[in-house]
């Protein structure tokens, strides 16, 4: 199939658009067909100037809500995905009457986080998702709630804003769209403080810019601002531009696309990683955490070092060798992710030694090296 020649208008060539409950909604208990078919046809304009596409898209419980005619919310994890079983064929079927209106083809996707964790799960479903951009369908991607259950903390996202990071993350997107209920992020929460104002952009999310998520709310759905911020710093720290806006506003998502300020801006702070790299720093595979001195930061960050026992004061997590462990610096501060080449329980015993002193306090040597700068990447 010949590829569409991308609109030189156009900022982003590859961009992921998060749905929430609340704009598919509009607030209500039920989809409103309405606003889902003006989002269509905004990414349909996208789609025919030559960008590639992805949804993530929520709705799926409250479609299944609609469809049992159920006024009230079901609590319970059986009963939502009940739910959400109902509701995602119909969800879809809404997504392709309206995407048929405009002659451009869906595909369904529903993925786990255990997928995704396991590096040949993450590069299949990488290579689908690229495949089916290629061919120019634009691929529906929601969260597996039939399967995906709390009590298996390691094998949910917990909410669609993780898991549209997690897929930009995926597929080298330039821009994911996260569009909700309000405006973006504010200096306060506009529904009781009067005096806050828009945050236009966002260099770097840090402990402050947390403060501020943790403090506002995002209308229905499992996803506030914190998992909004929570999945921008994932999405930013793999290269990618990440906005938050209104879905409401007329044209928003052709209107960012073409570089518009609306909403939210959070900037890349990464770029260049290769897909393995990205895998590391997503967060899938991390099993425990490891914090260092400021000598180890600086060795890592400045002279591109390889981590070494020496540096290592602090270690968390119950983790073996192989294993993906996050980098902390001396307040907790995660600066990168690497694979370890000693268990927690080695590491317990030899964090703070020096290299010449690991086969002595183990009785065996498994490298020099804590975590070998190839096997490393840092935010």
């Amino acid at each position: 199939m010949s590829k569409v020649k991308t609109d030189s208008n156009l900022s982003y060539r590859r961009i992921v658009a998060k749905f929430g409950t609340s704009l598919l909604t509009s607030g209500s208990n039920r989809l409103n067909q309405e606003r889902m078919a003006d989002l269509v046809s905004q990414l349909a304009q996208l789609h025919a100037k030559g960008a590639e596409v992805v949804v993530v898209t929520s709705g799926a419980i409250a479609a299944g809500r609609e469809k049992l005619g159920l006024a009230k919310k079901v609590k319970g994890i059986p009963y939502k995905q009940v739910l959400a079983s109902v509701g995602q064929g119909r969800l879809m079927n809404v997504y392709e009457s309206l995407f048929d209106d405009h002659g451009v083809t869906v595909a369904q996707a529903l993925l786990t986080k255990s997928t995704l964790a396991d590096r040949a799960g993450y590069l299949n479903t990488r290579n689908t998702l690229l495949a089916l951009l290629e061919m120019g369908v634009i691929p529906i991607i929601n969260e597996n709630d039939v399967v995906a259950i709390d009590e298996i903390q390691e094998a949910r996202f917990g909410d669609n804003d993780n898991l549209s990071a997690m897929v930009a993350n995926l597929i080298d997107a330039d821009l994911l769209l996260i569009l909700t209920d309000i405006d973006g992020l504010y200096t306060a929460d506009p529904q009781h403080d009067p005096s806050a104002r828009l945050i236009p952009v966002v260099e770097k999310i840090g402990e402050q810019i947390e403060k501020l998520a943790s403090g506002s709310t995002s209308g229905l759905g499992t996803g506030g601002m914190v998992t909004k911020i929570e999945a921008a710093g994932l999405a930013t720290a793999s290269g990618v531009t990440v906005v938050i806006a209104n879905g409401s506003k007329q044209d928003v998502l052709v209107r960012v696309a073409s570089g518009e300020a609306i909403g939210t801006k959070f900037l890349p702070v990464k770029s260049g990683l290769d897909s393995r790299q990205r895998w590391m720093l997503s967060g899938l595979r991390t099993r425990g955490k490891l914090i260092i001195d400021d000598g180890a930061a600086t060795a890592l960050k400045k002279y591109k070092r390889s981590l070494l026992a020496a540096g290592i004061k602090q270690i968390e997590g119950n983790f073996q060798r192989g294993d993906i462990v996050a980098i902390c610096d001396p307040q907790s501060v995660k600066i990168g992710s690497g694979i370890t080449n000693y268990s927690a329980a080695e590491l317990q015993s030899i964090k703070g030694a020096h290299s010449e002193e690991i086969s002595g306090l183990l009785g065996h040597n498994s490298g020099s090296e804590v975590i070998h700068r190839n096997n490393l990447v840092l935010v």
